[in-house]
């Protein structure tokens, strides 16, 4: 069985539109496909209370719990709101394989990863 595929990943800054902390803006920490969640840095946020353990000290800690990703969306860098995101696979130039696959904004068509190609 193959591991269902994400349409954002780590690095992306997503805006979670429900929840308590809709309307709210992060990036991604973590992404876990597995579970279908992604942990966003400071949303989401639970205090954990830690033992002390060797040179570690104890104490409350806030720390950041996984989203499921239907609660999140990609923010657009040029208008700062949420953006549907789909996938395509781009043929390989030497027409071997399955091509490339490539994340897209659904209403513009501009490629997310355009730094990365």
């Amino acid at each position: 069985m193959s591991q269902p595929r994400l349409k954002v990943k780590k690095g992306d800054t997503v805006m979670v539109i429900t929840g308590k902390d809709r309307g709210k803006t992060g990036k991604i920490l973590e992404a876990r496909p597995s579970e279908q969640r992604v942990i966003v840095d400071g949303l989401n946020i639970a205090k954990k209370h830690q033992k002390p353990r060797g040179q570690k000290p104890g104490g409350i800690l806030e720390v950041p719990q996984p989203i499921h990703v239907s609660n999140v969306m990609l923010v657009s860098p040029t208008s700062n709101q949420p953006v549907k995101v789909r996938v395509r696979r781009e043929p390989d130039p030497s027409g071997s394989g399955t091509g490339q696959r490539i994340r897209y904004y659904w209403e513009s068509g501009q490629r997310v990863d355009i730094d990365e190609a």
